[in-house]
This record gives structure tokens, C-alpha cells and sequence, in this order.
């Protein structure tokens, strides 16, 4: 059997994961919970020793707001690092991690006094790396350049994927990705389907999302199997659900 996954994330990056998923033998089908928008900015890049990005959508927003291409960009890890190739970046370096082993590679390869550093970001932000890179001595600024809308409802489409059984698995990446998904689909009065489906998330915070453990509320909803990446990295995520599919549909421990 070729399980079908159901992909949450804003539509360009559901996009690329649907292309590597099939490579890889899945079928698939996007149903965005979350709705990325610019926020108008004005930036001087020439001002900047370095761009500082925690997310791909940061990079896309970052490259439709200046055309400047040549400040060096380093990157959380290998998707938002693959982003800013696409735009056109020439000089980037991913921590291959998380914001923190993004704040360890910039104190090691940027000094304080060379000048300040650009965080680009979204309304929403996870970790403390402006602090963390603050306590070490350099000049810091997060400029927001984009939102991250909740969707009001669940497509027609996906509603009926769901009803109908015909998902297998969902892919998290963030904590708030899995509790729209779970609150769109307790509003839709689904919420009994996803016991027939695995939540296959980044981290342990978006398992807690995912299941409602993080703030102890009973969301009324059961997973048929909840599995966690052993790394907070899109690759990890992927293995995690390698690892499902073969014990779900071969039997191995």
C-alpha cells in the first residue's frame, strides 16, 4: 500500500515537500492551515554585517523587499539556506539546526564590533536568538516581514480526504501548524478521523500541539500513532516517517 500524507504547511513549502515525498514512492495532498502575508518594510541591507534567517518564508519575504543579494545570510538550516540559493544569495551559510546552533555558528563566525546583524522574521517567533546573540556582544534588530495567517476553515477538499479515510499520515513542522489542524478539524467535527492517521512532527513541542499535551486541554482528539523527528530538521522529519511507513505497512519493530 502507497500511503497518502497530508502536508500542512503554507503552500510553497508544502509544495516541495509533495515533490521529495513522491520521489519517494508517497502520495500526497496540501492542505495549508496556516496562510503566509507580507508585511510592507523598509530595509538597508548596506547597513547590515550580516542577515540572520529562521525560516524560509523570512528569505522569500526578505528577497521580494530588497533586491540586494550580495550581504551575507546565514541560515538556521538546509531549507532556509536552499531558499536563500534560490533567491539568489551568494553568500550563505546554514547552522543545519536550530536557532540556537544559529546563534553558536554566528558568534563563532561574526565579530561584535563588525557591525550589527539582521534578523528577518515572522510575527511569530521561536527561540530567543536576538538574546542569545545580545549576551555576546552584538547589535541585534528583528525586522518582521511577514505574517502567518490561520485559516478560518479546512478546504472542501482536504474535509473530504479526511472523512473519507483516505489520509495516512500528516506532517507537522510547528507547534502551530498542529493545533490549527487540530482545532480546524475539531470544528469541522472530523476530529474522530484522525485516529485512522499518524502525526509525524519536527519536535516534541509539536507532538504536545498535536495531541494537546502542552497546556493539558482535551482537544478530543486521538492519533493512530504519534512519531517524533530524532532532529528538529526537515531530513529528521522525513526518516520519522520512513521509520512509520515501514513498521505500519511491513510489521517491522
Amino acid at each position: 500500500m502507497t500511503p497518502r500524507v497530508l502536508l500542512t504547511r503554507p503552500r510553497n513549502d508544502a509544495a516541495a515537500d509533495a515533490v521529495t515525498l513522491e520521489r519517494k514512492g508517497y502520495r500526497t495532498a496540501i492542505e495549508p492551515v496556516l496562510v503566509i502575508e507580507p508585511v510592507a518594510a523598509t530595509l538597508d541591507l548596506a547597513a547590515v554585517q550580516a542577515v540572520l534567517a529562521t525560516s524560509a518564508n523570512g528569505v522569500r519575504a526578505l528577497a521580494a523587499a530588497d533586491s540586494a543579494r550580495d550581504v551575507p545570510l546565514f541560515a538556521v538550516g538546509e531549507a532556509t539556506a536552499r531558499a536563500a540559493h534560490d533567491a539568489g544569495f551568494t553568500s550563505v551559510e546554514s547552522a543545519a539546526g536550530d536557532s540556537r546552533d544559529l546563534a553558536r555558528l554566528v558568534a563563532e563566525a561574526l565579530d561584535p564590533t563588525a557591525g550589527p546583524l539582521l534578523h528577518v522574521a515572522g510575527e511569530d517567533v521561536a527561540g530567543d536568538l536576538v538574546e542569545t546573540l545580545s549576551a555576546r556582544g552584538f547589535a541585534v534588530t528583528r525586522q518582521v516581514l511577514y505574517r502567518a495567517r490561520t485559516q478560518a476553515a479546512l478546504t472542501p477538499g482536504g474535509a473530504r480526504l479526511i472523512e473519507d479515510g483516505a489520509i495516512d499520515a500528516v506532517l507537522f513542522f510547528s507547534p502551530r501548524s498542529a493545533r490549527t489542524f487540530v482545532s480546524l478539524t475539531v470544528a469541522a467535527r472530523l476530529a474522530p478521523a484522525c485516529a485512522g492517521m499518524a502525526a509525524i512532527c519536527l519536535s516534541r513541542a509539536v507532538a504536545d500541539a498535536a495531541t494537546g499535551a502542552e497546556d493539558g486541554v482535551d482537544r478530543s482528539v486521538a492519533w493512530r500513532a504519534v512519531r517524533v523527528a530524532a532532529r528538529p530538521d526537515r531530513a529528521a522529519l522525513i526518516e520519522a516517517l520512513d521509520a512509520w511507513k515501514v513498521q505500519q505497512f511491513t510489521g517491522s519493530p
